[in-house]
C-alpha cells in the first residue's frame, strides 16, 4: 500500500509529545543544490542591476525537509519576501520550529533564534495565486511524480514574465525532472552538483492551460453513489482505498450519531458515513490540507450539510470526549507510533463508551495492545484486512 511514489495517510504523524531537536538538520542532497544555485542567481542579478522594487524580490519555496533553502535566502536577502510552501500542517510546524534553531553544532540546550522577519512559512492546498520573481522546488527523485508535476507547474505558473524556476533533484543523472521543464520553456539550464542535479528555467510566456491533477471518481455504500474528489499528495489518489471500503462495511450508523473520522484523507469514510443518515454528525480531521480541501469539495458535491472539517497536526481535536465512535485507518509504517498516537487521540476525542473502530493489515499488535487504552476489544477478518475495535473505560 505504501509504495515509495504513494503517499500515506497519516494524521500529520501528530506533532503532540514530539521534542524539537536541539541541533540543525542538514538539507537534503536537492534542497543543499538547490539553494547554492539560488543564492549563486540571487548574487548574480544583484550585481547586474539593483532591486528596484521597494518591496524587494518575491519568492516561493517548496521544501523536502525543514525548508532550509528558503530560509538561508530570507537571512540572506533581507529585502525580499519568501514564501515556504507546504500542503501538510506538520511539515509547516517542524519548518517553523526548525528555523528558531541556531547553526551550532553543540548539542546541549540551545536558546531559539528569531525567525526571519521576511519568511512565511504557510499551510495551504496550494500556492497563492500571487505573483513571484522566484521559485525555488526541491524534488525527491523516489517521490510521487504526480505530486512533483504539480509542485513545478504551480510555481511555474505563479512566475512573472521573466522569473526564474529553480528545481532540483537527488538524481545527479535525471532526465525525468528535464523532461518536465521541457513541456515550459525549451531553454533548460543545468548546474551539476555531486548528489543532484538543478535545472533553471526562465518564463517567457503565460501557460496556455494548467492540467487539472484532480480526479474525481464514484463508489456506492448503502445503495447511494458518493462522488470523491482526490489530489496529488493526499492519500490513495485516483483510486477508493480498499481499507476504507472495509472500514465503511464494518460500522451502522444511528440517528443523531457524533462521528469522527482520524487521518480522513480525501474522506471516502467521512462522505459515506455522512451520507447513510443526515441527523448524525460527522467530523474529518487531517494534517493534510489538500486532504481537508478535498472532504469539502465532496461535501459540497454530495450536497452534505452534516460534515465538518478540522486541519489538525496534533490529535488534540475540537470537542473531546463528545463522539460516540471514531474510526481510523493507521499507516503501516514508523513502528506503530503513528498508529499509537492516532488510538490516543481516538481516546481523548471519545465520549464514556465511546467506541473506537480502524482497519488494519497487521492485527497482531492491535490484538496485544488495543487493550492498554479500550476494554471489549476485538479483531476479526474483514477481506484481506483486519477490523479492531474497542470501547472506551467509563471514567
Amino acid at each position: 500500500m505504501n509504495s515509495s511514489d504513494q503517499p500515506t495517510h497519516s494524521d500529520g504523524q501528530f506533532a503532540q509529545g514530539s521534542t524539537p531537536p536541539v541541533y540543525r538538520l542538514a538539507p537534503r542532497a536537492e534542497e543543499q543544490a538547490a539553494m547554492q544555485v539560488a543564492c549563486d542567481h540571487l548574487q548574480s542579478n544583484r550585481s547586474k542591476k539593483p532591486i528596484a522594487s521597494p518591496e524587494g524580490l518575491r519568492i516561493a519555496s517548496i521544501s523536502t525537509g525543514r525548508g532550509q533553502a528558503a530560509e538561508h535566502v530570507a537571512r540572506q536577502y533581507p529585502e525580499s519576501t519568501v514564501l515556504l510552501w507546504y500542503i501538510d500542517l506538520f511539515h509547516q510546524q517542524r519548518s517553523t520550529q526548525h528555523c528558531q534553531i541556531p547553526e551550532t553544532n553543540d548539542a546541549s540546550p540551545v536558546e531559539l533564534v528569531q525567525a526571519p522577519a521576511n519568511l512565511t512559512i504557510a499551510c495551504m492546498a496550494d500556492l497563492p495565486n500571487e505573483s513571484f520573481d522566484l521559485c525555488l522546488a526541491p524534488i525527491p527523485h523516489q517521490g510521487e511524480q504526480e505530486l512533483s508535476r504539480d509542485y513545478l507547474q504551480q510555481c511555474y505558473d505563479r512566475l512573472e514574465i521573466g522569473g526564474t524556476l529553480i528545481a532540483s533533484v537527488d538524481n545527479p543523472k535525471d532526465r525525468w525532472l528535464h523532461d518536465q521543464l521541457k513541456f515550459f520553456e525549451k531553454s533548460v539550464r543545468v548546474r551539476d552538483h555531486k548528489d543532484a542535479r538543478v535545472y533553471l528555467i526562465e518564463k517567457t510566456k503565460p501557460l496556455k492551460k494548467l492540467k487539472d491533477f484532480s480526479c474525481e471518481l464514484a463508489f456506492r455504500d448503502c445503495d447511494e453513489l458518493i462522488y470523491l474528489t482526490t489530489r496529488p499528495g493526499v492519500f490513495s489518489h485516483r483510486q477508493l482505498d480498499n481499507g476504507a471500503r472495509q472500514l465503511l462495511d464494518a460500522v451502522d450508523v444511528f440517528p443523531d450519531a457524533r462521528l469522527i473520522d482520524i487521518g480522513c484523507g480525501s474522506g471516502s469514510v467521512s462522505l459515506g458515513l455522512a451520507m447513510r443518515d443526515s441527523s448524525a454528525k460527522v467530523h474529518a480531521v487531517d494534517s493534510n490540507s489538500r486532504a481537508i480541501w478535498c472532504v469539502k469539495h465532496g461535501a459540497n458535491r454530495n450536497k452534505l450539510s452534516n460534515l465538518t472539517t478540522e486541519l489538525n497536526a496534533d490529535g488534540d481535536y475540537s470537542q473531546p470526549g463528545t463522539f460516540d465512535m471514531a474510526l481510523a485507518n493507521p499507516p503501516y509504517f514508523g513502528d506503530f507510533q503513528i498508529a499509537e498516537k492516532m488510538i490516543q487521540a481516538a481516546h481523548r476525542s471519545l465520549r464514556d463508551a465511546g467506541r473506537l473502530v480502524l482497519v488494519t493489515k497487521q492485527p497482531a499488535w492491535y490484538e496485544e495492545n488495543l487493550p492498554r487504552w479500550f476494554t471489549d476489544c476485538e479483531v476479526f477478518a474483514s477481506g484481506r484486512y483486519h477490523i479492531a475495535s474497542g470501547v472506551k473505560l467509563v471514567s
